[in-house]
């Protein structure tokens, strides 16, 4: 699914808010599970297949940023599962945000594409669920919306 589209469907506009927001769009067959990781961590969110995680950028003063960690394991922010890292730091009216893996790849096989509606952004495409190499940090407004769709269908 387009950027557009799922912006629209969400109702996901940079003219919504003041700032920004983070999504994760589960579009995996399975269940993953999110904790938003900054001085604290998070509660645990259950993404369902098809479920959305949002949060609005925000300025996480012990840490300087914010991590919104993704594994397959319902313990996996405390057991070591591979997990996938989508971090945004606000700094002023920027966010800078950027995918990684820790511990594995947990969608190894499958895409991963993060897309901005701040069309001066850029987007990440990882076509099979791994770095491909290079550096995958983008600085974009702090209004923008950055989408994280997991499984993707195309990047």
């Amino acid at each position: 699914m387009k950027f557009s589209t799922l912006a629209t469907t969400l109702g996901l506009t940079a003219q919504a808010t003041a700032l920004g927001r983070a999504v994760v769009h589960n579009n995996c067959p399975d269940t993953v599970y999110l904790w938003s990781v900054g001085g604290a961590v998070g509660p645990r969110q259950t993404l369902a297949p098809n479920d959305i995680y949002s949060e609005s950028f925000y300025h996480d003063a012990a840490s300087g940023g914010v991590s919104l960690k993704i594994t397959r394991s319902p313990d996996g922010l405390w057991d070591g599962s591979a997990q996938t890292n989508f971090a945004y730091s606000l700094t002023g009216d920027r966010v800078w945000y950027d995918l990684s893996n820790v511990f594995g790849a947990p969608f190894a096989d499958s895409a991963l594409s993060v897309n901005s509606d701040d069309p001066g952004c850029g987007g990440i495409c990882w076509p099979e669920g791994i770095n491909p190499g290079g550096n995958h940090v983008k600085d974009c407004s702090a209004e923008a919306t950055e989408v994280l769709t997991l499984c993707a269908w195309n990047c």
